[in-house]
């Protein structure tokens, strides 16, 4: 099997304009997907919505949207980015995506449905009982999911974004979405997301390639990333 090391934050504007590039890249035969939160938004970096705060990210999202294709929803714009009593923080989601992926592998759609919840129906992902429904519609035993979400949160996610982070700096990633090929000896070589946004075809053909051949990357470094000073545009 080939690793891509997927280096990401739930609350990442580019990270969900990536999602058809993940979701075609977790369909390659012999391609495995490691998932890295990396707590961008996470203990003194979360952020009350403001008016300031939605002024800030929309103009972000437009351009995410406008390049990824990714659809955002009035939900999000005009209710979720109203909505001063929420608080964005990246450490719930991340639990709920540790949680989903140590009971049943499915981390990766755990983030993606918590991604269209939060960007299109603008939801709390940082509620509990937001993340409990979206683990019951992944089919998730409601009791099971909650008590492996109480045991990862706190110092577990915070661990875990440790590790992320330093996945981060292996891959020689500047912010949110790296995504790095591990070659057999341990290094990383970093893949241009943002060369291939909107080109979900092509992008599964190069990555059935690479793979079939055992080949690695040559791309450069990714220029469209999020931070938690904000998105690149």
């Amino acid at each position: 099997m080939t690793t891509l090391h997927y280096i990401f934050d739930p609350l990442c504007g580019w990270c969900y304009g990536a999602v058809p590039l993940i979701s075609a890249a977790r369909g390659i035969p012999g391609l495995t997907i490691a998932l890295h939160s990396g707590g961008m938004m996470a203990g003194a970096n979360r952020r009350a919505v403001t008016r300031q705060l939605r002024d800030y990210v929309m103009s972000h999202d437009k351009r995410i949207a406008q390049v990824s294709g990714q659809p955002f929803g009035a939900a999000y714009f005009d209710g979720l980015l109203r909505d001063t009593g929420a608080v964005l923080d990246s450490a719930p989601p991340t639990t709920a995506i540790l949680a989903a992926d140590e009971m049943a592998g499915v981390g990766l759609d755990m983030l993606h449905r918590l991604q269209h919840a939060h960007y299109v129906l603008g939801k709390r992902i940082g509620d509990t009982a937001v993340l409990a429904e979206v683990a019951q519609e992944l089919g998730l035993d409601p009791v099971g999911f909650m008590q492996a979400y109480v045991r990862l949160a706190g110092a577990e996610t915070e661990r875990h974004f440790s590790e992320s982070r330093a996945w981060l700096s292996r891959a020689g990633g500047h912010g949110f979405p790296t995504l790095a090929w591990e070659h057999a000896n341990g290094a990383l070589e970093q893949l241009d997301l943002g060369a291939w946004l909107g080109r979900e075809a092509e992008w599964g053909k190069y990555l059935h390639d690479q793979v079939s051949d055992n080949a690695k990357s040559k791309e450069g470094a990714a220029n469209l990333y999020c931070d938690v000073n904000g998105c690149a545009i």
